[in-house]
C-alpha cells in the first residue's frame, strides 16, 4: 500500500473518530434506577421465596458465571464440599444466563471459550456454539459439581466485611441472608449490568422496549433457540447500537419484523465466522487427556504473538496474529525497531480493515447503506466482530439501516425515534446499548469490601487498582478475584483466564485448610513488587483502545483515561509468558508473596 494511500487512511479514521467524540464519556449511558429500573428485571424466572441463610459455609463465591462455576469446581475437586455460590440471576451462566436474545453466540471458538469441557465430557456441537447450549453447560458444571446445592440465586450481595477476631468474611444480601465464610471469591465481571443511552425522551416513549440482555420472548415471540419471532410480523421496531449483540440478533430480527431500523452511531467490523457443526469422529481424535488445555495454550500463543508451528483453533483472531507475525518476520533487520514493527502492525491491519470493507460491498445490495456499513478504525479498536448472516440482513426488504453518522439518536418521542430532525414512528425500540464496563467495581458489584481494619476497597483503590496475580490483595485476607487485569490480561478469550484463576485459587484453599491456617493473604512487599513489575511494561492500552480509535468502552469512550489507569495492564511478557509463570508459582507448593497463619 503506498504511503500517499495510507496517510489518507489515517486521516479518514481520525475524522470518523472525532465527530464521535463527546464531553461526557460514560456519563452519556443511563444506571438502571428509578423508572428505569424495570429494564434490569429478570424476565427468564421467577423468584422463589425462601429463609435466609444464617449459617457458615467454608468458601462464598459472588457471581455464578464462568469464574464462579470454575472456581467452585476446582474447589471441589480439592475436598471442599460446601462451596457456596450467590448469584442474582435465578440460576448458573453469568453472561450466559442474562444474554438470552436470538442468535447469541460465543466469537471465540468453543473448545477454548467453554470451560471444563474435558472435565465434564462435553462435546460442542458448533465451533461457536448458541447461547442455549452454553447455559446448559454451565447447568451441567453446576449439576456435576454439586454447586447448586448451597447456591443462592436471585440473590444480590450488599454488604461484605472481615471480622479479625474470628477470621472470617461477614455477608450480608437482600435477602436477609447474614453468613459467614471463611474465603470469599468474588467473580462480578463487566457484562451483567445493563446500561441505557442517554437519549432525551427515553422514558416517554409508549410502545414497548427492553434491553437484549433481558430479551421479550413473550412480546416477539420465538425463543432463544431462534425459533422465527411470529409476533413481530406486523411490528415496526428499532433497534439502537450495532456491537456484538445486534450483530448476532439483527438477522432473526429481520426475518420476523414486519419493518426493523437497525440505528447506527458506529458501524462494527464483520469478518467470517465461517461456523460449523463438530463431526464427534473428528472430536475423538482430539479428545485425548490434556487436551482442552493444550488448545487453550495454543490458542493464546497464536493470539497473542508467540511463535507456534500449529494454529489449532484456526479463527478469526488467530487470523490476525498470523498476518501480524508475517509482516513482523518480513521486516529487515536494520528497520527491526519499535517503531518498525508498528509500521508493520499498521501495514497488516490497513490490508485486513480493507477486507473487511470490501466484504460489504460483496454482500450488500444498495450501494449507500454498504457504504454506512463499513468500519473506518483498526480492528481492535472495538471488539472484532465475526458473523455470515449480519450483512445480508440488509439486503431484506423490510430492513433499513438509520445511520446517525456518529451523533447517535436525537431523541425519543412517545411514539418513535427522531434522528437529524426525522422522526420515525417505531412500536418497539431494542436497546443493544451494552454494560457497565466503564464503570468502577463498587457500582458494578453493588458492594463495597471492607477489609483489615475496616478498610474498604474503594479507598486502597482509590489511585488505582493493586493486587498481585490479580487475585490477591494486601489488607483483605482470604479473599480472591476472578478477573483478566494484572494478570494475563487476555481479553480475547476471558474464560482462559478465570481457569487459571480457578485453579489456582483451590490449591491455595486447600492448602490454608490442610495446614490448619486461619488466614492466608499476600504480603504488601509481594503486592508493591507485583505493581512495579506491571509498571516496568510498555503500559498504557497499546492497539487494542487506543486513544487514536473512534470512542467505545475498550479506549474509555474516547475520554482521557485517568492516572490510574495505568494499572489495568497485564503481565509485561505477555499472557502466554504469565500462564507459564502461574503454573511454575503454584506448583513449588510455597506460594511465595502469600503468608499463612
Amino acid at each position: 500500500m503506498a504511503e500517499l494511500e495510507k496517510e489518507a487512511l489515517r486521516q479518514k479514521y481520525a475524522r470518523e473518530r472525532d465527530k464521535r467524540r463527546r464531553p461526557d464519556g460514560n456519563d452519556q449511558y443511563l444506571e438502571l434506577k428509578g423508572q428505569l429500573a424495570h429494564y434490569a428485571q429478570d424476565p427468564y424466572m421467577p423468584v422463589v421465596p425462601r429463609a435466609p441463610r444464617t449459617d457458615h459455609v467454608t468458601v462464598a463465591f459472588i457471581g455464578g458465571g464462568f469464574a464462579g462455576l470454575v472456581t467452585g469446581a476446582r474447589l471441589t475437586e480439592a475436598g471442599v464440599d460446601d462451596v457456596r455460590i450467590i448469584e442474582k440471576g435465578g440460576d448458573f451462566g453469568g453472561t450466559w444466563y442474562w444474554n438470552r436474545y436470538p442468535g447469541a453466540q460465543c466469537d471465540t471458538a468453543s473448545f477454548v471459550y467453554m470451560p471444563l469441557l474435558e472435565a465434564t465430557g462435553h462435546m460442542p456441537t458448533e465451533k461457536y456454539a448458541h447461547g442455549p447450549e452454553i447455559l446448559e453447560h454451565c447447568q451441567r458444571i453446576g449439576t456435576q459439581f454439586n454447586l447448586y446445592d448451597n447456591a443462592l440465586f436471585h440473590t444480590e450481595v450488599t454488604h461484605v466485611e472481615w471480622d479479625g477476631d474470628r477470621s472470617v468474611w461477614v455477608i450480608r444480601t437482600n435477602r436477609d441472608d447474614h453468613f459467614t465464610a471463611q474465603f470469599l471469591g468474588m467473580g462480578t465481571g463487566p457484562l451483567h449490568v445493563p446500561k441505557l443511552p442517554g437519549i432525551p425522551g427515553i422514558e416517554d416513549f409508549e410502545g414497548h422496549s427492553f434491553h437484549t440482555s433481558r430479551w421479550d420472548y413473550d412480546y416477539t415471540g420465538g425463543d432463544p433457540s431462534g425459533s422465527l419471532m411470529t409476533k413481530l410480523a406486523d411490528r415496526r421496531v428499532a433497534i439502537i447500537g450495532t456491537g456484538a449483540t445486534s450483530v448476532q440478533c439483527v438477522p432473526h430480527l429481520a426475518k420476523a419484523c414486519r419493518e426493523l431500523r437497525v440505528i447506527q452511531r458506529t458501524p462494527s467490523s464483520v469478518d467470517v465466522r465461517a461456523n460449523h457443526p463438530i463431526d464427534p469422529a473428528w472430536f475423538a481424535t482430539i479428545n485425548t487427556p490434556g487436551w482442552q488445555d493444550r488448545w487453550l495454550h495454543n490458542f493464546t500463543a497464536n493470539q497473542t504473538g508467540g511463535m507456534v508451528e500449529e494454529d489449532l483453533v484456526m479463527d478469526g483472531w488467530t487470523d490476525l496474529a498470523r498476518r501480524v507475525r508475517s509482516k513482523m518476520m518480513s521486516i529487515p533487520a536494520e528497520e527491526f525497531t519499535p517503531e518498525g514493527m508498528l509500521a508493520a502492525y499498521e501495514d497488516s491491519d490497513f490490508e485486513k480493515m480493507s477486507e473487511i470493507r470490501n466484504r460489504v460491498d460483496e454482500i450488500v445490495q444498495d450501494r449507500e447503506t454498504a457504504q454506512q456499513l463499513k468500519a473506518w478504525y483498526g480492528q481492535l479498536c472495538k471488539r472484532p466482530c465475526f458473523h455470515d448472516d449480519y450483512l445480508a440482513a440488509f439486503n431484506e426488504p423490510g430492513t433499513h439501516l438509520l445511520d446517525t453518522d456518529g451523533q447517535g439518536v436525537e431523541r425519543i418521542t412517545a411514539g418513535g425515534v427522531v434522528v437529524s430532525g426525522v422522526e420515525y414512528p417505531v412500536d418497539c425500540i431494542i436497546y443493544a446499548s451494552g454494560f457497565e464496563v466503564g464503570r468502577d467495581h463498587t457500582r458494578r458489584a453493588g458492594y463495597d469490601i471492607i477489609g483489615r481494619d475496616g478498610l474498604r476497597l474503594s479507598d486502597y483503590w482509590a489511585d488505582g487498582m493493586r493486587t498481585m496475580h490479580g487475585t490477591h490483595v494486601h489488607g483483605f485476607p482470604n479473599a480472591f478475584f476472578v478477573q483478566p487485569t494484572q494478570g494475563a490480561n487476555l481479553i480475547s478469550n476471558v474464560p482462559h483466564n478465570l481457569t487459571e484463576a480457578g485453579q489456582t485459587i483451590a490449591l491455595i484453599v486447600a492448602q490454608a485448610l490442610a495446614g490448619g491456617h486461619d488466614e492466608v493473604e499476600v504480603t504488601q512487599a509481594a503486592e508493591d513488587s507485583w505493581i512495579d513489575l506491571l509498571l516496568s511494561g510498555p503500559g498504557g492500552f497499546g492497539i487494542l483502545g487506543s486513544p487514536d480509535c473512534t470512542p467505545g468502552y475498550y479506549n474509555n469512550e474516547g475520554q482521557p483515561r485517568a492516572q490510574d489507569a495505568q494499572l489495568l495492564v497485564g503481565y509485561p511478557m505477555g499472557a502466554s509468558a504469565y500462564f507459564e509463570y502461574l503454573e511454575q508459582w503454584r506448583t513449588t507448593g510455597t506460594f511465595e508473596g502469600l503468608e499463612f497463619r
